[in-house]
């Protein structure tokens, strides 16, 4: 099991496009200690938009 502190925590990536489509990845929380914000494919919007990091 992973620790609540873990330096690569799983996040949640919410697509902004309002589709409610998500990404799941790692982070570094020393490389990123803010919430992460990266563009990518919405497969159901049908185009590039921003994820953001959901908690």
């Amino acid at each position: 099991m992973a620790r609540q502190t873990d330096v690569r925590p799983i996040v949640r990536m919410r697509s902004t496009a309002g589709t409610g489509y998500t990404y799941v990845t790692r982070k570094n929380r020393r490389n990123d200690p803010d919430r992460l914000v990266l563009r990518k494919y919405d497969p159901i919007a049908r185009r590039h938009v921003e994820f953001r990091e959901a908690r």
